[in-house]
């Protein structure tokens, strides 16, 4: 009978459910959230890849990889993938983003073992065929071009660039470099394959109904005879520290034909595993989270300046960003980056009262828990924790660090970590003039 591990350890993730984590002899994760309310599985499994990982001058790699592998291996076609998944109602699908790959699929519990088996041949023996790379680099190049056109999408990309030094892929805002994309071949993508996509580099989140047991039985079933290879993981191979990011200017200037303005500020920002994070994360949900959020009260409702308003602060292994932003009218340009620059301000000049840290709590971990009520949603957490290297306890982690946050640490966070304010404006000639560098 075949021999199968011992949980290395479990925590309690919502409404009394335990998800525990096993590892398979060949070094694969496995983390298993019993939900038998439902009859469905879901899983993500992820991969220690993502743009971080592309060589140099192949920006986009990861991108086609994610787009290409479910287009063939080397005993399905494309067609023969799609109609296993479709025939029984089930979802698959790949992405990649900056620090990991992930493959996610849901179904109900009489066909997951036959679709966790068929996203097994495709972790492990995709064949890129070359008719379908061709096709994906097309693709990527239209939405390109499509994306050289939207104004917000042009703000980012130079924020990012004036953020982050040339190259670095967190300043990637859709498929990659265009011409680098171009370049790319099918051996391409098989050697950053056989690079990542190793069992032991690899975390397999499952919740539904299903025992843990099961669960990682079926695991073992089709990922154990997958060895692991001898040779190390290479290092991440374009990362920085946040004291080595520095760009000659802090200001993005874009002119566009178009009727409104997009006003975006931006700062480095901590990474994940950074002390500061947790605050981060709570400064952006008072400024930028919901109708109820500083900045579309302020902004918005009060000063009828914004068309949008809002803004992001992704979770990055690497030094990450902190970007607000809002859509003005052409000629509230000047006055709409003078307000959204004052809020900012604000944050390094006053601490949160207490009502506003008090609340800001509240809404913070309410949406934390809502964001744990569905398999995929548990699957995905637990395994994105564990791929960060994070841990599956960091579910606990999380909203005791946000509990414990006072006034000061916040107002102290702000005022390291969101000043100076780089700029970056889309708008017309006329609109932006007055920040153009004079020729």
């Amino acid at each position: 009978m075949l021999s199968l591990p011992s949980p290395l350890t479990s925590v309690p993730v919502t409404s009394g459910l335990l998800c525990q984590k096993f590892e398979l002899a060949n070094g694969l994760v496995v983390l298993v959230t019993e939900n038998p309310i439902a009859d469905i599985v879901a899983a993500r499994i992820f991969v220690g890849a993502g743009s971080t990982r592309e060589p140099v001058n192949q920006s986009g790699l990861a991108y086609l990889v994610a787009a290409t592998l479910t287009k063939g291996t080397h005993r399905c076609s494309s067609a023969e993938i799609a109609e296993q998944v479709e025939s029984v109602g089930a979802s698959l699908g790949v992405e990649r983003a900056p620090d990991y790959f992930l493959l996610s699929l849901k179904t109900v519990s009489e066909d997951f073992l036959d679709i966790l088996t068929l996203a097994a041949e495709l972790l492990r023996t995709p064949s890129f065929p070359e008719s379908e790379v061709e096709l994906e680099k097309r693709l990527a190049l239209q939405s390109i071009r499509s994306q050289q056109e939207q104004p917000f999408t042009l703000a980012l990309k130079g924020l990012r660039q004036s953020l982050f030094p040339p190259g670095h892929p967190y300043t990637q805002t859709g498929p990659g470099d265009p011409d680098q994309i171009a370049q790319l071949q099918p051996t391409d993508l098989h050697q950053y394959h056989q690079t990542y996509f190793r069992p032991d580099n690899m975390v397999i989140s499952l919740s539904g109904h299903l025992k843990a047991a099961e669960a990682v039985a079926y695991c073992q079933q089709v990922f154990g005879d997958w060895p692991a290879p001898e040779q190390q993981l290479p290092p991440a191979l374009q990362s920085a520290s946040q004291s080595s990011l520095s760009t000659e200017s802090n200001l993005s200037v874009t002119p566009q034909p178009t009727q409104q303005s997009i006003v975006m500020l931006g700062h480095l920002a901590p990474s994940v595993q950074e002390p500061d994070y947790a605050a981060l994360k709570l400064l952006y949900t008072y400024l930028c989270n919901g109708l109820s959020s500083r900045l579309f009260v302020e902004l918005r409702e009060k000063q009828g300046l914004a068309y949008e308003v809002s803004g992001f602060y992704p979770t990055r292994l690497g030094p990450s960003h902190f970007v607000v932003y809002l859509g003005t009218a052409a000629e509230n340009t000047a006055i709409a980056l003078s307000k959204l620059q004052a809020e900012i301000d604000r944050l390094c000049q006053q601490p949160l009262s207490d009502e506003e840290l008090a609340t800001t709590k509240s809404k913070l971990l309410g949406q934390y828990v809502l964001g744990k009520q569905s398999n995929a949603q548990l699957a995905h957490l637990m395994g994105w924790y564990e791929a960060l290297g994070l841990g599956i306890h960091y579910d606990q982690t999380f909203p005791q660090q946000i509990e414990r946050l006072q006034a000061e640490t916040v107002y102290q966070a702000a005022c390291q970590h969101l000043h100076p304010s780089h700029i970056s404006l889309v708008g017309s000639a006329s609109a932006v003039q007055p920040w153009l560098t004079p020729s």
